[in-house]
């Protein structure tokens, strides 16, 4: 069994959606869990997760520890989102996860699925894809990631307070753009998109066969709470079927 998850958007601010986490974590009959991106809610960089000389172990730390008790029974795969583009391969290393390109092409026995965090194909947010290509450079990184771990922080909850900003003076939300869509489908020679992103949860039908699955983002401090799980579970007749569940019962 196969499960995924994405925009969990982990912040100490949250307590309710890390202790949903990880509990869902160490309770998980799955064989490996894909989190495409957005498991935090800003990473500015993997020092972050240093415990600091003090002693004080940060929340970035403890969810790492999440991680790593999870990697050492299942398989986990780790792939980046717009909020935490910057995590890195040591991150990764220590924790035992696997970071995954995006998208990435799942290869199950008689088909293939694209795995993607979806903010790419959201062309019509123009401002949003714009910033994208500044902030993914390897120069524009390589520039904030040499900046001492507090001015990160800071610049990193201004660039948040701008964007919650931006989404306020908007009734317009981007979704996947349906010509991208396909075509990184047929690409793939893939049926199957699985994607984050949009936080809008449904299944949509596109063009001949091909379907596009959005994974739903997780805030269990809300009324209703917000958390589902995507498995899929390949039959004795190697045929893939998805459901959506709660992680209580994953």
């Amino acid at each position: 069994m196969l499960d995924f998850i994405s925009d969990l958007h982990l912040q100490a601010a949250e307590p309710d959606t890390f202790a949903g986490w990880k509990a869902y974590m160490s309770e998980t009959a799955a064989d490996a869990v894909f989190i495409l991106g957005d498991l935090f809610e800003v990473w500015v960089g993997d020092d972050a997760a240093e415990t600091r000389p003090s002693g004080e172990v940060p929340f970035e730390a403890q969810c790492a520890g999440v991680l790593r008790h999870a990697a050492k029974r299942m398989k986990v795969h780790l792939m980046r989102g717009n909020r935490d583009f910057l995590l890195g391969q040591d991150f990764c290393d220590t924790t035992g996860v696997t970071l995954l390109d995006d998208p990435f092409v799942l290869k199950l026995p008689h088909e293939r699925w694209v795995l993607s965090h979806g903010d790419a194909l959201c062309l019509d947010d123009v401002d949003y894809q714009q910033f994208r290509t500044t902030v993914r450079s390897p120069q524009w990184q390589s520039t904030f990631l040499a900046k001492p771990l507090l001015e990160r922080r800071n610049i990193a909850r201004q660039l948040r307070e701008q964007s919650q900003a931006r989404k306020l003076a908007t009734a317009h939300f981007a979704d996947a753009d349906l010509e991208a869509t396909v075509s990184l489908l047929e690409q793939a020679g893939a049926s199957h998109l699985i994607h984050g992103h949009t936080h809008k949860p449904a299944d949509h039908l596109l063009k001949g066969t091909m379907q596009r699955h959005v994974l739903s983002d997780w805030d269990l401090g809300a009324r209703p709470a917000r958390a589902q799980v995507l498995r899929l579970a390949v039959t004795e007749d190697e045929v893939a079927t998805m459901s959506r569940i709660p992680p209580s019962q994953a």
